[in-house]
């Protein structure tokens, strides 16, 4: 009877940690995530881990039509995806981060690993990307709000050193992104610094 009651607590236990909510209880400033499950991306070829806390924020932007659901943002990210993988060789999508008009943050490459957005900054930088072609026009006051939402969220999750800088990719490497205006804007958020 003793046996049954050891295997019977076991058995619970395993369950119990099987089907245990494993969402990690995130600062209240944190945007919702869509996963890379969700909105249907490919499995990394490659996933390079980066070592924590971050010295830079890397902002971007995608240079392509914007969208304003899960759906069609989901749409572009597959198609974003399969560029980065296909044409350039990339083990994944590019960015660790991508912004919709929808005002969701999509998982591109995620926390804790290199992306593939910023050559020389990669293994020291969170890449986030906005949806859309910013050189003539700011995103949508949702997608500007999430970008923010989500860089607080990674210093209260110390993803981020202390005394990280916010960059525009313009600033080093040889691009427009994160396209003009959207530079402009960025400006003026905690963090940006002129000096690389």
């Amino acid at each position: 009877m003793q046996n049954f009651s050891v295997l019977l607590f076991l058995v619970i236990s395993t369950f119990s940690l099987i089907f245990a909510d494993t969402e990690t209880d995130y600062p209240a400033v944190c945007p919702e995530i869509v996963s890379k499950n969700e909105w249907g991306a490919r499995g990394a070829l490659k996933v390079e881990y980066s070592v924590y806390p971050l010295d830079y924020v890397i902002i971007h932007h995608t240079v392509t039509p914007e969208c304003h659901d899960l759906l069609r943002c989901s749409d572009l990210l597959k198609s974003m995806q399969n560029y980065h993988m296909d044409s350039h060789k990339f083990h994944d999508i590019g960015y660790n981060f991508v912004i919709g008009g929808d005002g969701k943050v999509y998982e591109g490459r995620g926390w804790h690993k290199v992306g593939a957005h910023t050559k020389g900054y990669n293994t020291r930088s969170l890449g986030i990307a906005f949806i859309g072609n910013f050189i003539n026009k700011l995103p949508n006051e949702q997608q500007l709000q999430a970008g923010k939402d989500l860089i607080q969220c990674a210093e209260e999750l110390q993803e981020l050193d202390y005394h990280y800088k916010l960059h525009g990719a313009r600033q080093v490497s040889a691009t427009q992104s994160p396209g003009l205006t959207l530079y402009h804007e960025i400006q003026n958020w905690p963090h940006f610094s002129k000096r690389i």
